[in-house]
């Protein structure tokens, strides 16, 4: 046997073992099961998905159809006001769409330009800023020979008809792309005093792409996301710390998702007479049928975007649902034919995660929350969120585990954190990502007896960065993911720790009335944690938010001589603990002697290492840093651990062999 066959069986074997230890431990679906985000299922790549059974569908479905009116309070600054007429067309793979789009000036400077999010643009060709940085990947989710798309512009006119098509400028601020088109700036024939407001009427077209990232069509299903031009935010000052106040602009990106203003939406939905459709807010008039084309009219306020989806299968159900903190909301689900037995789940899922969110956070003050259940094959669309919208992830399989709740559950989430609360996600995605992990796992223990693992979660931090940057600033999706959901969420727990249960759902529920509605930066979290807890946490925002570091400690060394004290034997035995990074709370150090005797120590962990000599009658057998693994923060929990009975030099032969030994059997896998 050659050594090169030797190895590939060494490399087998070692994989075997580490996957037994997986799966025995857990480890193996860790990531998938809690981390909604990371791993949807994949729909096959230039792969038309199957057509859903059409005998799944019950013989009579219930129609979407309840008209309702809106309040008359005002929960927002209201700076944007759409009226929005979208026509659903060739073969539902195409838009066309008419919109009126006021905007009100809320700083205190005349303002000459208007920017406008043209998202659609980003899947005109591969040489867009998010196709050149996702690869045309997206979570599990990958384009197809059909995932083009655009957004073009036939009209932009004032009330008097001028044109402003000629003054129209495509810009690229983040990364100079002259091949991107998802932004761009018009110089207005006046500008817009304080207070003031400027209106224009709009005219465009959208070419679906086969769906990925979020929007698109399969089959006859379309998701209608980020599909009409939106204008930018102006940030007056102190608004997210802004010294000057000035527009907030940034094309559309690998890894990104979005930030709008909050205004209000009239839209009017026309799509072909056998296709249901949801959308953001509630129908403020009945269904119209004619010329077999239905008509759909959809009103939202207070939110900061508007998203819908239609298909000619979809299975109705709606219920009222009201609570401590939920007022009354019609849930409505529009199940895959596929799923419609699994409407009790889904349902159940959404009443517990509104009630739990609302009870813990504050009032859900919307009149109506839908679920969208993508078919199979279009999971580019699903685990999304929309302001009183989310999609679930697409119907791939007929009895789906605990991923059906948890992604339900997650997105519900971001009613909150994205929806009201409407952090930036190009420039602070974990504000909104992390928070609502947190918030996820919460719910799925408390109500499905699901807990997470979080020793696991962090162990896969394996490159760790500052949660407080641009989403295109990380290396790859995987950081950026990484951090912003998983990283982000032990960062909040760790506060959690030191501080109490208690005292973290205060914190959380300050945090959410101060700032539902006001788009709130990192440092305004920090000033709300130490508020409440009256305590300083520079150094913790420094380390963990505004860093990258991670709370590593380790047993670094442990000697044991004989010693005779006043005629007796003794063992003197010295343990040497080392920080490796950021400081999380005081540390534990459980130390065991050969008698079964422990002493347990408590480090502040203000200095570097710290060393404990103790003296007892029988030797060490070994010592642990952080024995109930309360430091959520340590992402090599391998050092943590050490015996006493091995020499060093033996210990430190060990550890080279088998850093040696693995370093071997990778180094077999390039050939």
């Amino acid at each position: 046997m050659t050594p090169r066959y030797f190895k590939r069986i060494l490399l087998v074997i070692l994989a075997v073992v580490m996957l037994g230890l997986s799966v025995h431990y857990g480890f193996g679906n860790a990531w998938q099961s809690q981390y909604t985000y990371a791993f949807a299922p994949a729909a096959k790549a230039k792969q038309a998905p199957a057509p859903a059974p059409k005998s799944a569908k019950p013989p009579t479905v219930q129609e979407p159809n309840t008209v309702m009116t809106p309040k008359p309070e005002e929960l927002s600054n209201r700076v944007v006001e759409y009226h929005i007429s979208v026509h659903l067309v060739d073969d539902a793979k195409g838009l066309n769409g008419d919109q009126t789009v006021t905007w009100n000036n809320p700083g205190k400077k005349e303002v000459s330009e208007l920017y406008f999010h043209l998202y659609p643009n980003a899947f005109q060709s591969d040489e867009s800023t998010f196709m050149k940085e996702s690869g045309g990947k997206l979570r599990q989710d990958e384009a197809t020979l059909n995932s083009k798309g655009y957004m073009k512009l036939l009209t932009l006119e004032t009330l008097d008809g001028e044109s402003l098509l000629p003054r129209l400028q495509y810009v690229q601020p983040d990364d100079g792309n002259d091949n991107d088109f998802t932004l761009a700036k018009i110089r207005l024939p006046e500008p817009v005093a304080p207070g003031k407001s400027v209106t224009l009427r709009m005219g465009y077209e959208v070419k679906l792409p086969e769906v990925f990232a979020r929007m698109g069509y399969s089959g006859d299903f379309v998701m209608a996301g980020q599909w009409f031009p939106k204008i930018a935010v102006y940030e007056p000052t102190g608004t997210r710390g802004r010294t000057a106040e000035g527009w907030n602009v940034h094309q559309y990106h690998g890894n990104s998702e979005f930030y709008s203003d909050f205004g209000i939406y009239s839209v009017r939905i026309k799509v072909p007479e056998a296709y249901t459709v949801a959308a953001t807010g509630f129908q403020t008039k009945p269904i119209e049928i004619k010329d077999q084309m239905k008509v759909y009219q959809f009103y939202a306020d207070d939110v900061h975007d508007f998203a819908w989806s239609a298909s000619p299968d979809f299975v109705y159900e709606e219920t009222a649902y009201s609570d401590k903190g939920i007022p009354g909301v019609r849930i409505k689900l529009y199940l895959d034919p596929s799923h419609a037995a699994l409407k009790d789940r889904y349902m159940h899922a959404a009443k517990s995660a509104l009630s739990s969110y609302a009870k813990w956070y504050g009032e859900y003050p919307y009149s109506t929350l839908s679920i969208v259940v993508p078919p199979k094959g279009a999971n580019g669309a699903g685990g999304m969120e929309y302001p009183t919208l989310i999609t679930a992830f697409a119907a791939e399989k007929q009895n789906p585990g605990y991923d059906l709740e948890r992604t339900v559950v997650h997105e519900i989430g971001h009613q909150y954190w994205y929806g009201m609360v409407a952090s930036n996600e190009f420039e602070e995605a974990w504000l909104d990502e992390g928070f609502t992990s947190y918030a996820e796992d919460k719910v799925m223990e408390t109500t499905y007896g699901v807990e997470s693992n979080l020793r696991v979660e962090a162990s896969y931090m394996t490159d760790p960065a500052p949660l407080k940057q641009p989403s295109w600033a990380y290396g790859s999706h995987s950081q950026y993911a990484e951090n912003v959901y998983m990283r982000a969420k032990l960062v909040l727990i760790g506060i959690e720790n030191q501080v109490g249960s208690r005292t973290m759902q205060k914190i959380l529920r300050t945090y959410f009335q101060k700032f539902k509605f006001k788009h709130p930066t990192s440092s305004d979290f920090q000033r709300v944690v130490e508020q409440v807890t009256k305590t300083k946490w520079h150094d913790y925002f420094s380390q963990y938010v505004y860093d990258d570091q991670m709370a590593d400690f380790s047993i670094e060394s442990i000697h044991v001589r004989p010693v005779t004290q006043d005629g007796a034997n003794m063992y003197e035995s010295i343990v040497l603990v080392k920080k490796n990074g950021g400081t999380n709370g005081d540390i534990k150090i459980l130390m065991r002697f050969k008698d079964g005797s422990e002493v347990t120590k408590l480090w502040h962990a203000e200095e570097s290492h710290m060393q404990y000599k103790l003296l007892h009658s029988t030797p060490l057998e070994w010592a642990m840093v952080d024995p109930k693994y309360s430091n959520v923060l340590d992402n090599k929990l391998i050092n943590n651990y050490m015996q006493a009975q091995l020499p060093e030099d033996t210990r430190t032969r060990w550890s080279l062999g088998t850093v040696k030994l693995i370093e071997g059997l990778l180094g077999s896998l390039s050939w």
